[in-house]
């Protein structure tokens, strides 16, 4: 099965031939993407690809259930792991970065993503947002912060909407760190291009073009194709 492992802005990338990709922003988060040949073909805690969000909480035993826990217990891979339980609202336990993390995380609902609103619902990841925040609480916690609105930025840029949302104080990406002294080699782009030519890809083919990918960028990214 073909496969490129390519990096593209802030992401490490893994296209496979078959339509599964894979997404790592080397930090928390991770995408994985599927060709629209898989709908209703799969399973499991993503879900089964059939359009219809009201089915996901589908358990092993094919019963459609409302408690996420039951849910989640029932994929597991071995008898011998304990179940998950319920964990305290991370708010909750950390009462002290409440007020921080509903403060920072506002910006998802701010006048910044505003014309993103109407496309991709932001009070879902808002709410994702300030849990992620209120939990970081042991060493980096602007890291879980930076994650989660990236992620709401990421589902506006598969829109072909684009949010310049970072700033020096917000979440900055310094890529002309990585520039030769002298030259302006890296840049930093809120949407990167989908698949790029370069010195590795003459062609400019990607086996899955991927849409707005923010991140430092330059013109000679490596493509690794590896053929097994």
């Amino acid at each position: 099965m073909p496969f490129q492992i390519r990096s593209m802005g802030i992401y490490l990338v893994v296209d496979t031939s078959v339509g599964l990709i894979l997404m790592w922003d080397k930090k928390t988060s991770i995408f994985i993407k599927l060709s629209p040949s898989f709908q209703g073909h799969v399973c499991g805690l993503c879900g089964n690809y059939d359009g219809n969000g009201n089915n996901d909480f589908t358990t092993r035993s094919q019963s459609v259930v409302g408690n996420v826990l039951e849910f989640a217990n029932s994929w597991k891979v071995s008898s011998s792991c304990p179940n998950a339980n319920r964990t305290k609202d991370p708010c909750t336990a950390n009462p002290y970065r409440k007020a921080w993390a509903q403060k920072q995380c506002s910006i998802i609902t701010s006048g910044v993503f505003a014309k993103c609103h109407s496309q991709v619902e932001p009070n879902e990841y808002y709410q994702a947002c300030v849990d992620d925040a209120c939990a970081c609480d042991t060493g980096g916690d602007c890291e879980c912060f930076c994650t989660a609105v990236a992620a709401y930025a990421q589902a506006c840029n598969e829109l072909d909407i684009c949010i310049s949302w970072r700033t020096p104080s917000i979440c900055p990406l310094f890529c002309d760190y990585y520039n030769p002294q002298g030259e302006c080699e890296w840049h930093y782009k809120p949407c990167g291009a989908p698949c790029m030519k370069t010195c590795n890809n003459p062609s400019g083919k990607c086996l899955h073009e991927l849409r707005g990918l923010e991140g430092k960028h330059n013109h000679a990214y490596l493509i690794l194709l590896i053929k097994s």
